[in-house]
């Protein structure tokens, strides 16, 4: 039986930092992902991640059609899942987003740096971590399975 393709839920924060410095751990983190699962998008996740990348402090780091350009990709490219669940789990209902986009699409993995998250350590038997943990966890596996 074949195993299923994994399927990456990743923070907004973690998106923004991936855009930014794509050599970061997050940027590496999310090549990683790209290139071996799916990553999900939601609707009110795009929005989020478009509404902050509006924002006049990003003008310095990037321009708005590189921010136009990430996000075009991230909708071509990342699967879109209708969110089906409602969850108040953590005191911010964007944090609950996150849980319900992973909920909703069979995630695999939600990758943070949001501390309300990250100390849940998993929902719903869905693991959370950081980039640095889940890059970590993905090396071993590979060198786990090689042996």
């Amino acid at each position: 039986m074949p195993v299923p393709e994994p399927r990456y839920v990743f923070d907004t924060n973690v998106l923004i930092s991936a855009l930014l410095f794509t050599n970061s751990t997050p940027g590496r983190a999310f090549t990683f992902a790209q290139d071996r699962g799916t990553i999900l998008v939601s609707l009110p996740l795009l929005q989020e991640l478009q509404q902050v990348l509006g924002r006049p402090k990003f003008e310095r780091y990037v321009t708005q059609d590189e921010r136009d350009d990430f996000l075009n990709r991230l909708t071509r490219e990342g699967t879109l899942v209708t969110v089906t669940v409602q969850l108040h789990v953590v005191r911010d209902p964007k944090d609950d987003l996150i849980l319900e986009l992973a909920v909703s699409g069979h995630a695999t993995d939600i990758i943070s740096g949001d501390q309300d998250l990250l100390t849940l350590g998993s929902y719903d038997g869905i693991p959370i971590s950081t980039p640095a943990q889940f890059l970590q966890r993905e090396e071993q596996s590979q060198v786990d399975s090689s042996s």
